[in-house]
C-alpha cells in the first residue's frame, strides 16, 4: 500500500525525517553498551527477585549483546534477572527502537546486537525488509499463539500495550464518549483531544491506519484533528497525568500509563480509559516484539533469552510490575486490567508495513500538530 502512497505534494518536506534519523543514528552510535553480569556467591534484590530469587549462577556462560527499545526501567529487572539465573554477561544499547532499527541497519553485518527489542512491531518490519532478522526458534515461537508472532518466524511478541482513550471523570460525560476514533473529528470535540504524536507507539498505530484504511484517509484523520485543535503531547504518560488533574479532556494513549499513574497518585488522578467500540482501529493491540539478528554469534544463546523472557516468572512480571498484557500462552493478565477487545493483532500484517513508519513521521509532521 505505501509505495502506491497519493498523498499530495504539499505534505512532501524538502527535509523529512530521514535526515534526523541519520544524525541520531550516529549519536546512538557514541553511546556505550551498558553490561549486566552476576558473580557467584550472591542473590538478587528488589523487583529482579520476584523473576528470580535463588542464588546467582558461578563462571561465565557466554555473552548477549541486547539493542533494546524497551526503557532500562522497564525490563532491566529481567536482565538482571536472567543474567543471575544463568550466568551470561548482557550487554545492552539502549535507544528508542526506530533509532536503533535505523542503527541496526546502518551497522549491517558488523552489529554486535545478537538481540534486537522493539517496543512495537514497524522497526521491525523494516529490518525485516533489509533481511537483517533471522528467525527465532520454532520451540520458542511456539510459547506464544500464532496471532502474537510473525507468520515470517521473524518476532516473537511477549507484552501487549492496547490503545485507548483516557479522559476526565468530571468533565467527559458518558455519553460524550466516542465509538470510532473518526468521531474525535467532530465539533464537539475542539480542543478537547490530545495526542502523543511523536511517541513511539503512536506512530506505529498511525502506520497500521494508513495500512487499514489508506494513507489519504489517515492523512486527512489527522488533518482534520488539527484544524479542530487537537493537542500536542510529548508522550502517553504526561497526557495521562494531564487528563487526571483536568487541564485536557481526553488523548489516545496505551492503557497501562492509566493504571501507572492511579495506582501512585489515587483518588487525587480523576482520569479513566475508555475502549472504541468493536473493533475500531483506535484500540488496537500493539505488541512489544523480540527478535533475533542475522549477524548474531550465537542465534542460540539469543534463543535462550526470547524464551526467558516468555517464561512464567518474566511474564508475570511483566503483567503485574508494568500492567502491560502478558502474550505467552497461558499467562493470565494483572486482576486489574480487563479482558482484551478491539482490533485483533493477528489481522495485521506487520512484516508487509515495511519502513511505513517513516512515511508515517513525514505524514505525521507535516500536519502541523507538533506546533500545536
Amino acid at each position: 500500500m505505501f509505495e502506491n502512497d497519493t498523498t499530495p505534494a504539499s505534505r512532501r518536506r524538502a527535509s523529512g525525517p530521514a535526515e534526523r534519523y541519520r544524525q541520531l543514528a550516529v549519536l546512538i552510535v557514541a553511546v556505550g553498551l551498558t553490561v549486566t553480569a552476576c558473580g557467584s556467591a550472591r542473590t538478587l534484590e528488589g523487583t529482579a527477585a520476584e523473576i528470580y530469587d535463588g542464588e546467582c549462577a558461578s563462571g561465565s556462560d557466554g555473552q548477549l549483546t541486547v539493542y533494546s527499545g524497551r526503557t532500562e526501567n522497564l525490563i532491566q529487572p529481567v536482565l538482571d534477572a536472567f543474567a543471575c539465573e544463568t550466568g551470561v554477561t548482557v550487554a545492552v544499547r539502549w535507544g528508542a527502537s526506530t533509532d536503533l532499527a535505523l542503527l541496526l541497519a546502518e551497522e549491517g553485518d558488523r552489529t554486535p546486537a545478537d538481540v534486537f527489542l522493539s517496543r512495537s512491531p514497524g522497526p521491525v518490519g523494516f529490518l525485516t525488509s533489509k533481511g537483517l532478522l533471522t528467525t527465532v526458534n520454532g520451540d520458542v515461537a511456539n510459547l506464544v499463539t500464532s496471532d502474537h508472532r510473525s507468520d515470517a518466524g521473524t518476532w516473537v511478541g511477549f507484552t501487549g500495550r492496547q490503545r485507548v482513550l483516557v479522559y476526565n471523570l468530571d468533565s467527559v460525560a458518558d455519553d460524550e464518549l466516542p465509538a470510532s476514533i473518526f468521531d474525535l473529528t467532530d465539533e464537539r470535540y475542539r480542543g478537547r483531544v490530545a495526542i502523543p504524536a511523536t511517541n513511539g507507539s503512536f506512530v506505529d498505530w498511525f502506520t497500521v491506519f494508513r495500512d487499514q484504511h489508506g494513507s489519504d484517509a489517515a492523512a486527512q484523520w489527522l488533518d482534520d484533528m488539527v484544524a479542530n485543535d487537537a493537542r500536542y503531547y510529548p508522550n502517553n504518560r504526561s497526557i495521562v497525568e494531564a487528563a487526571g488533574r483536568g487541564e485536557i479532556d481526553m488523548g489516545l494513549v496505551n492503557h497501562y500509563y492509566q493504571y501507572q499513574v492511579a495506582a501512585a497518585l489515587g483518588d487525587d488522578h480523576r482520569a479513566a480509559n475508555w475502549d472504541f467500540a468493536g473493533d475500531d482501529v483506535g484500540s488496537m493491540l500493539i505488541i512489544t516484539a523480540a527478535t533475533v539478528t542475522t549477524a548474531s554469534d550465537d542465534a542460540d544463546l539469543a534463543n535462550r533469552f526470547i524464551a526467558y523472557l516468555l517464561s512464567e516468572a518474566a511474564q508475570q512480571y511483566f503483567s503485574n510490575e508494568t500492567l502491560e498484557y502478558p502474550l505467552a500462552a497461558g499467562v493470565a493478565p494483572a486482576a486489574v486490567l480487563p479482558p482484551l477487545g478491539g482490533l485483533e493483532i493477528g489481522s495485521i500484517d506487520f512484516d508487509a508495513l515495511g519502513d511505513g513508519f517513516a512515511r508515517s513521521t513525514e505524514i505525521i509532521e507535516a500536519s502541523g500538530i507538533l506546533n500545536e
